[in-house]
């Protein structure tokens, strides 16, 4: 049975969501070690700065979703940010992704925030269709990207 749940709940799955999110992503971990990274992803687990949610079946991690407090270094001015959503290939066309999305949309929401951001090299087409909006598109870590809100 499908169970969506806060990563800081199951924190032995905290190390391999965060090993997805750095195989995905490593253009952006080029000057992080993994090691680093699930050091302050699992940090941010309990501050908050990376709250993750995830879905399980049987007790294996498919996936998983954060509200970030910062995602692009660039735009300090920004946040929160939808970030780091990653299906195992494995979990993918089943709607986890959307329903990992709408998850964070609604705890940021109840949490008193109006907007999300999220920045995207390859799956604005999808985020559109999710209600995102794309505010402008720029060049980081080699790929073109576009930088996107939701009002919640």
């Amino acid at each position: 049975m499908l169970r969506v749940d806060w990563l800081d709940n199951q924190m032995d799955k905290c190390g391999l969501m965060a090993e997805w999110i750095y195989r995905e992503f490593s253009y952006e971990f080029a000057q992080q070690s993994l090691s680093s990274w699930q050091q302050e992803f699992a940090e941010g687990q309990r501050d908050g700065s990376w709250k993750c949610l995830i879905a399980t079946e049987q007790d294996q991690l498919l996936g998983g979703a954060t509200l970030a407090s910062s995602d692009l270094s660039d735009r300090p001015d920004l946040g929160p940010w939808l970030a780091c959503v990653f299906t195992a290939p494995e979990a993918r066309r089943r709607g986890l992704a959307t329903q990992l999305i709408e998850g964070i949309c609604s705890h940021a929401k109840d949490a008193g925030f109006t907007t999300l951001y999220l920045h995207t090299h390859s799956q604005s087409h999808y985020y559109t269709k999710l209600g995102w909006t794309v505010l402008e598109r720029f060049e980081v870590w080699g790929k073109e990207h576009c930088l996107m809100s939701r009002s919640l």
